[in-house]
């Protein structure tokens, strides 16, 4: 206790009042968030056919991903026009609407809450393929307000990376202790009211995440009129003229424009960097692993094995209580720790255990208990993943937060890397997760189980991806030590200064100062 009373101490009245507000919020909409992405992942499954059920589910859930990136960039200009807080709200609101959608055309083409006693809901009359449409406008605004979350924890602490780091886990904490028992709750409610009804209190959370978002302060923000003060004393207004009186569509285009170069600008860092080639690997397929675990073996298991859709929400819980786990151990031991690479290591080796899903389908029956069984050998998996998550995150802001060569005209280096390793993970999210579950889907029509499937998408596919992220982790210098202190130039200040003329970062300087003299020959 001792050690958590001094963190909390480490923060000043106002930052811990907005830390608490936020921290409320956040766990009303990810209780929310886990009824929904619970309720129409098993409805995907129930009511898409059985030759394609997982093909199907895989594209869904990459339509759902690229939408994320739509709403990134449609929320990106509403965020210099008012203050975070006000657009998280609205965002969040503006989620909550959409997740109606499917309750009310399910409500007007028939479908009701499933009866007591009934083995099956009973549906409306509408079109599966509407899942798209809705995953589609959902993912849009999921994409929102994600984007907001990784931008308010440095409005309300500023940019120490101690701080940041320690709130980052701290919400973490709270986020996936929501999500546990969201995802557990979950699980009952599709069970007791039918998955395509079961969503129906998701608008009433994200509703109360948004009222209580209101009240987290205005942090930073300021005005255009402020703003436009600002830029007349110091003889700027003209400048900025142009850029200001802009409408929303050209912001748009311009966010759109923005999010390529800096998709652009971090394939440059990360490639023409030893210090962050790694990142690739042990960044974009870690993510990737850990959200096909949750998205699609789980669901594959619960429907093809246990004969039971809603039980997937168990299996979640498990991950999510292990995601719990392993952010409470990046904060006790983030002093002992510094480096995330003897928990990305940690990481690689524990995806291993999803070798036990074909031995247990051989044995498993339509007993609840199998799936808390699951559950369980999910709980160490998430949690070495989310250690490394959050210490990885810590690593990249510090690293590019310091050192001067990375900095680019137009785009932020922290953003461009991110936007670059964020946008990596999707595609590989979008194009896996359809073309194994097709896997699934022609395992299970030509032998009625999916046993080889899971030893083929489960075993060999996480075994080669724990090989490739465990190599990544010695490409950075000094990585070869089991608990390293600092990698390279990253650590204390002496050290980076040592290593500011590093080769890696000329080159990045070379090849930008290339860029940035072929768009000004090209502007003038």
């Amino acid at each position: 206790m001792g050690r958590v009373n001094e963190i909390w101490h480490s923060y000043s009245g106002v930052e811990r009042r907005n830390i608490a507000i936020y921290i409320a919020g956040i766990m009303m909409y990810k209780f929310g968030l886990e009824f929904f992405n619970g309720s129409i992942t098993t409805l995907a499954t129930d009511r898409f056919k059985s030759a394609a059920t997982f093909t199907k589910l895989g594209a869904a859930q990459g339509v759902n991903q690229a939408a994320q990136c739509v709403g990134a960039i449609l929320i990106a200009p509403l965020i210099k026009k008012w203050p975070t807080r006000s657009v998280l709200a609205g965002a969040i609101f503006f989620f909550g609407i959409m997740t109606a959608i499917l309750l009310i055309v399910d409500a007007g083409t028939g479908g009701k809450i499933k009866p007591a006693g009934a083995k099956t809901p009973v549906y409306g009359d509408w079109n599966p393929n509407l899942i798209f449409v809705i995953w589609t406008l959902s993912g849009i605004c999921y994409g929102m307000v994600e984007l907001i979350r990784r931008v308010i924890p440095a409005d309300i602490v500023g940019g120490d990376v101690s701080k940041l780091r320690r709130m980052d886990a701290v919400v973490h904490i709270f986020y996936e202790v929501a999500g546990t028992s969201g995802a557990f709750s979950s699980s009952s409610a599709i069970t007791r009211f039918g998955n395509n009804y079961s969503f129906f209190m998701t608008p009433v959370f994200f509703a109360s995440a948004g009222a209580i978002w209101i009240f987290i302060s205005t942090l930073n923000f300021k005005s255009s009129k402020v703003i436009q003060e600002e830029l007349e004393q110091s003889g700027l207004a003209e400048v900025d003229k142009k850029r200001s009186s802009s409408n929303y569509l050209v912001q748009v285009g311009y966010g759109a424009v923005a999010f390529g170069e800096s998709i652009y600008v971090g394939s440059k860092i990360v490639f023409l960097n030893r210090r962050f080639i790694w990142l690739l690997p042990s960044y974009a397929i870690a993510l990737y692993m850990h959200r096909f675990l949750e998205g699609s073996l789980a669901p594959a298991f619960a429907k093809r094995v246990l004969g039971t859709s809603a039980w997937s929400q168990i299996i979640v819980g498990g991950s999510n209580f292990g995601e719990l786990l392993g952010a409470f151990a990046v904060l006790i031991l983030s002093d002992v720790v510094t480096t995330p690479l003897p928990w990305l290591r940690l990481d690689a080796l524990l995806l291993n255990i999803v070798w036990i899903l074909p031995h247990f389908s051989t044995r498993a029956t339509n007993d609840v208990t199998w799936a808390w069984k699951i559950a369980g050998c999910f709980i160490p998996i998430s949690w070495g993943w989310a250690a490394g998550d959050v210490s990885l995150a810590a690593y990249i802001q510090s690293s590019l937060s310091s050192d001067p060569k990375f900095k680019h005209a137009n785009v932020s280096a922290l953003g461009a890397v991110m936007a670059f390793l964020y946008s990596t993970y999707i595609v590989l999210n979008a194009v896996f997760s359809s073309v194994l579950g097709k896997v699934f889907d022609k395992d299970f029509t030509k032998n009625g189980n999916i046993i080889y499937s899971l030893k083929m998408v489960g075993g060999v596919h996480f075994s080669v991806a724990c090989g490739i992220i465990l190599l990544s982790t010695f490409i950075p210098k000094g990585a070869f030590a089991i608990n390293p202190k600092s990698l390279g130039p990253v650590g204390t200040p002496e050290s980076r200064n040592e290593t500011s003329d590093s080769e890696d970062g000329e080159d990045f300087k070379k090849t930008n100062t290339t860029d940035l003299e072929t768009l000004e020959k090209s502007r003038s």
